[in-house]
């Protein structure tokens, strides 16, 4: 008998995209979850400290409170377990097209959780502490030469690419990595 236990992988809001091997989570019945469940009603269907690791995927940011999700989603992952978080980028135009979108995202959005960062020293109004591993813009989304050359640096130096470049060439999508603390 193996004694390995197999790793639980949540895909939070999977919609029709779930990703192989995960766990499907979604409250909309149309769609193939393995699990219906409304992201915004707590606390949800998962044992804490059980999950390895989880993807919400151009889903938190039609949340209600993602501070509540965050710590919810703390809850449930184990120590040392990661966590993918992708949303719009805040200066894209595809973050305002969809009326459904409550929150935005910057270079800094998870800096909140990260207790190594000062933003967390400073507003330290929660627990569900995360490091981050990494931010990526525009992952696994296709570009032409020229904006793929603005992704490169905006991966580079994300800061930079917010502070002096995004307004005039803004990138669709941000990517977070966290490891639970």
């Amino acid at each position: 008998m193996n004694n390995y236990a197999s790793s639980i992988i949540l895909d939070l809001g999977c919609g029709y995209k779930k990703r192989s091997g995960a766990i499907g989570v979604d409250y909309n019945p149309r769609v193939d979850s393995d699990v219906h469940h409304d992201l915004n009603n707590f606390p949800y269907p998962f044992d804490s400290n059980s999950v390895d690791k989880i993807y919400i995927d151009n889903c938190l940011e039609h949340l209600d409170s993602p501070l509540d999700v965050m710590e919810e989603i703390h809850r449930i992952l184990k120590v040392g377990g990661e966590l993918k978080v992708i949303v719009p980028y805040f200066r894209s135009p595809s973050a305002f097209h969809d009326p459904t979108h409550k929150t935005f995202y910057t270079v800094e959005s998870f800096s909140y959780y990260d207790p190594e960062h000062p933003i967390c020293k400073r507003y330290d109004y929660t627990t569900a502490h995360f490091n981050i591993e990494k931010i990526i813009f525009h992952e696994n989304l296709d570009s032409g030469l020229i904006k793929s050359g603005i992704v490169l640096l905006a991966n580079k130096w994300p800061l930079l690419y917010e502070n002096l470049l995004s307004s005039l060439l803004p990138l669709h999508e941000i990517s977070y990595y966290l490891r639970k603390i």
